[in-house]
């Protein structure tokens, strides 16, 4: 039973609607909505307390792209959390591959070295009892309809997956939702390493599927984020069937955080060629989500930056 629970990226978009539906069930007592801006945090928990009725939402400041950030608002967590949602990303501003000062990319920082940071530091702290789940994306086994290849890799060396890190293996012109895709791969086979070495802990690992009013196309440049935020998401899309409700995206976290049939170290999303309806496992679809070496080195390549 996930009693308390822990959402990044809460303040707006899927975050801030799964806050709402997890508030709505009985056994929810506490939501912490890990937002890096205050003042828009305090908005959304204004609104979600009128729009459920419950005063159950504490405000937790917090840059997931800032690894300082993630351990100090750990260590001033005043209990452990039942189950972490790893919502917060995006495609890392106007320029994705540009590096931090801990010599990854924005886009790699604040989707992922972040959260894995968040989660070491809760089960260092044995703040983390239940389950942990991440938000990856269907482009990770690639989506044919919207032209979107899924990630190559070459070796699946733990060289490789630094050069992912670092966008070293892409060209200067690289494109943000290439790079958000590749960080969302590595992401997912890191869960499912996490899943063998941690067994007390479900990690589970689901993507929202193409949704509706996602703020993550934010960042994209202005072409890309015309595109896909005005004319592809609202209005093509829809035609094809091809994007669900905020609502149901969120009903997806809902789903992995609470549905016991979820295997852990799974990754759950749309059928093939899919990229709304009912979720499934997708390495029956695509054995190379199985393959362990690749799961083992992406997990000792992310551990270089998060130690």
């Amino acid at each position: 039973m996930n009693e308390i629970i822990l959402i990044t990226g809460a303040n707006t978009g899927i975050g801030k609607e799964a806050a709402r539906q997890l508030a709505l069930k009985k056994e929810t007592k506490k939501i912490y909505l890990a937002c890096r801006n205050e003042a828009k945090a305090k908005v959304a928990k204004a609104e979600l307390e009128k729009g459920t009725g419950r005063s159950i939402f504490e405000i937790m400041v917090v840059d997931v792209s800032k690894p300082d950030s993630v351990r100090s608002a750990i260590k001033n967590l005043k209990e452990p959390v039942d189950a972490l949602i790893m919502n917060a990303g995006g495609m890392g501003g106007k320029i994705p591959g540009e590096l931090t000062k801990d010599g990854v990319s924005n886009i790699f920082a604040s989707n992922v070295l972040g959260h894995v940071i968040m989660v070491d530091e809760l089960l260092k702290a044995s703040k983390l009892t239940q389950v942990a789940m991440f938000a990856s994306s269907e482009g990770v086994r690639g989506v044919k309809k919207m032209a979107m290849k899924a990630p190559v890799l070459e070796s699946g060396s733990v060289e490789e997956f630094i050069s992912i890190f670092d966008s070293s293996k892409f060209d200067e012109k690289i494109d943000g939702m290439e790079l958000y895709v590749y960080v969302k791969y590595a992401a997912t086979l890191w869960m499912s390493a996490m899943a063998r070495k941690h067994p007390e802990i479900r990690f589970i690992t689901m993507s929202p599927g193409a949704t509706g009013g996602t703020q993550v196309m934010n960042d994209l440049p202005l072409f890309q984020r015309v595109m896909y935020k005005y004319i592809g998401f609202p209005i093509l899309m829809p035609l094809l069937g091809m994007v669900h409700s905020v609502e149901k995206g969120a009903g997806r976290y809902v789903k992995a955080i609470t549905d016991q049939s979820l295997i852990s170290g799974k990754f759950y999303a749309s059928s093939q060629n899919k990229l709304t309806g009912p979720v499934m496992d997708q390495g029956s679809m695509f054995p190379v989500l199985e393959n362990q070496s690749h799961q083992e080195n992406a997990y000792a390549a992310i551990s270089k930056y998060s130690a």
